[in-house]
């Protein structure tokens, strides 16, 4: 029986810990990633997306109503919260169950096979089109931004900027440069430095000094993440 992909959204981390328990002792069923911020999950479940949701509906700045009608048609979602009047709601975002906290693990078994069933019907067909776009979240707006427009983006602590083509200014949102580099395809983007991701078709040049230049900008590849940029340079270079 084929593996049942699935990620688990709850801005509850006792909750997350509950499913992910259950999750780990249920076969067949493998976690991709856990997230309490929805804002983060939706931008992943659009790059990677995978078979079974298990979402929380109130959540901060974006609830769980709202992420379902965004991710991709061949993700499921499970709904799990504490207020069953929202029960009947949930079912207009085409859920496939609706889980009551505390969540007991015989009525978690049940929503999985249910899952399943509804796996098994599905015809075949072709593997989905790697995405071309994600959306940003900047002042409150989901920006849809073309993967083949980012030039590069740039860390700054809790906050990312993405320098797109087209765009006056960088576009500012609250992601970690991690979140960025998994979301982002690594044959068109690499991490060159702690602070910087890159396009690679859009570098300009690199100097004898391992400064690439990119856009408006310069960047210095240190040695911790040369060897990984060097080996790509090679992979390009006529010599």
């Amino acid at each position: 029986m084929k593996q049942l992909t699935c990620i688990i959204v709850d801005d509850e981390p006792l909750a997350v810990k509950l499913l992910e328990s259950y999750v780990a002792k249920t076969p067949d069923l493998s976690l991709v990633a856990s997230f309490t911020d929805s804002v983060e999950a939706i931008a992943a479940i659009k790059s990677h997306p995978v078979d079974l949701l298990f979402l929380d509906i109130q959540m901060p700045d974006l609830d769980g109503m709202e992420l379902a009608r965004m991710i991709p048609d061949a993700t499921r979602v499970i709904f799990t919260t504490a207020f069953k009047e929202y029960a009947y709601e949930s079912y207009e975002v085409s859920a496939l169950d609706f889980l009551l906290k505390p969540i007991r693990y015989n009525k978690f078994l049940a929503a999985v096979e249910k899952a399943r069933k509804w796996q098994v019907a599905q015809p075949n067909v072709e593997e989905e089109t790697p995405p071309t776009s994600l959306f940003i979240k900047v002042d409150g707006e989901f920006r849809q931004v073309l993967l083949d427009q980012i030039v590069y983006v740039c860390g700054m602590k809790d906050y990312v900027m993405f320098y797109v083509e087209g765009e006056p200014k960088p576009l500012i949102t609250h992601l970690t440069m991690k979140a960025v580099e998994e979301l982002l395809p690594a044959s068109h983007f690499m991490r060159i430095h702690r602070s910087y991701i890159i396009a690679l078709d859009k570098i300009k040049k690199v100097d004898r000094n391992d400064c690439v230049y990119i856009g408006n900008e310069i960047i210095h590849v240190p040695d911790s993440y040369i060897a990984n940029f060097r080996a790509f340079l090679e992979k390009r270079t006529m010599i």
